[in-house]
């Protein structure tokens, strides 16, 4: 039986500026409007926006298994870098760190997304890779997910207020 890969990386341009994407990115509240796999996420303990210590829940979905993981974020360098990552838990001892970088480039930016495994039991990660068959690569759906999180920016930009779902 194979294993889960442990990290990953993919990237995507957007003709949004890097403060245009940010906007989106770091607001997890939004993270359903662009995540394949993401349905929602709500800040928790008072938070309001992405600093150093803030958590949030997220929702996910994936086929009909749906499950809602703790995260914290780890940095909020604006309009840079976000990183968070899943809280281990009773129920989930895994945890992953997800790092999106925002680079200005001409007419937009390079958003480039990494994923590193910092924990995962040997077991859960054979029962993973035989539940959840989607998660043995995830380049493909990570890559439409940046490209998703491109065009909500870009749209974003001409209307602030707009909050619509690319799928």
């Amino acid at each position: 039986m194979g294993t889960l890969p442990k990290h990953g990386s993919v990237e995507a341009v957007a003709t949004a500026t890097p403060d245009e994407v940010w906007a989106v990115l770091a607001d997890v509240t939004r993270t359903g409007e662009w995540s394949h796999e993401a349905v929602g996420a709500d800040w928790l303990d008072g938070a309001t926006s992405a600093t150093p210590g803030a958590r949030f829940r997220g929702r996910n979905r994936q086929g009909r298994t749906r499950w809602s993981r703790t995260c914290e974020v780890v940095a909020a360098e604006a309009p840079r870098r976000f990183r968070f990552r899943t809280v281990p838990s009773r129920i989930y001892r895994d945890s992953t760190l997800w790092t999106f970088e925002l680079e200005p480039v001409p007419g937009g930016t390079r958003i480039t997304q990494r994923y590193e495994v910092l924990q995962l039991h040997p077991l859960l990660d054979r029962l993973f890779y035989a539940l959840l068959p989607a998660h043995r690569d995830r380049s493909t759906a990570l890559q439409a997910d940046l490209e998703r999180l491109a065009a909500v920016a870009a749209r974003s930009a001409g209307d602030p207020g707009r909050r619509t779902p690319v799928r």
